[in-house]
């Protein structure tokens, strides 16, 4: 970015600062002052946007949300290539050493403030139905990280499902009662641990021992998860990433019973 105009680096300077002081007029103001030097701000915003993110930088990064909404980028283009992008750099980080949880938590802080912003701009799709299929979601038990499964989350409920978060560290007693509970239409599991992985197969096998295998899509992702342990536990599918999880569930539930066939 210091390749960029003067003028462009001093208006994204004065942003910075209206953002820490969370004056949302002033952001808009120089938001629009931005566009006005003819400067493509969007590749500028979504960069800016995973910086701002990997440092932790919570006010900064809702301005710069803002800011970017302003320019005319797509909310699932800022919430993937800007704020999820910068927990992948700290996630870098964390795993070479260079960062530690502290560093981390506040960068999640940072990324779920600035997809605050955006939810409302997140559209659901128009052929959804008119009763959103449920999706039960949630870390699987030994598991506190939670930052994946809410990007799952966050993409799932803006493409029209109703997700049940049961959050992280989530016995697998749990996943069946709530998806009992809620007439499910999938169990979506996370984790980013290998030794937390086998809770996985415990749910997939209680849902079996329950007849409601047949009821449900399993779902499951995480770092350690691969397409190969999907299909040995009995899972349905492990998505690529958040975006893959929502095209993938999209696409599936058009072939599946509905939740009067499923459910009774």
């Amino acid at each position: 970015m210091d390749n960029l105009p003067e003028e462009v680096q001093e208006l994204m300077e004065a942003l910075d600062e209206a953002a820490e002081d969370e004056d949302e007029d002033l952001v808009e103001e120089l938001a629009q002052k931005l566009l006005d030097t003819g400067v493509d701000m969007k590749p500028v915003a979504l960069e800016k946007l995973a910086l701002l993110v990997m440092d932790g930088e919570e006010e900064m990064s809702v301005g710069w949300t803002r800011a970017a909404l302003k320019f005319g980028l797509d909310p699932f283009e800022i919430l993937l290539k800007g704020l999820a992008e910068g927990m992948g750099l700290i996630g870098k980080k964390y795993e070479n050493g260079e960062a530690f949880v502290p560093q981390l938590l506040i960068a999640s802080t940072a990324m779920y403030s600035g997809m605050e912003i955006i939810a409302p701009f997140m559209k659901q799709d128009e052929n959804s139905c008119t009763k959103p299929a449920t999706v039960v979601i949630g870390t699987v038990e030994g598991d506190v990280h939670d930052i994946g499964k809410s990007l799952v989350k966050t993409l799932l409920s803006a493409n029209g499902f109703n997700c049940v978060d049961l959050g992280n560290d989530v016995p697998s007693t749990q996943f069946i009662e709530a998806a009992k509970e809620n007439r499910a239409t999938a169990v979506s599991m996370s984790t980013l641990m290998t030794t937390t992985m086998a809770e996985m197969p415990k749910v997939v096998k209680m849902l079996e021992n329950e007849g409601l295998r047949d009821k449900v899509m399993v779902m499951v992702g995480g770092a350690p998860i691969t397409t190969q342990y999907a299909a040995e536990i009995g899972a349905d599918v492990s998505p690529h990433d958040a975006a893959s999880a929502a095209t993938w569930l999209k696409g599936a539930i058009f072939d599946f019973p509905s939740e009067t066939e499923r459910w009774g």
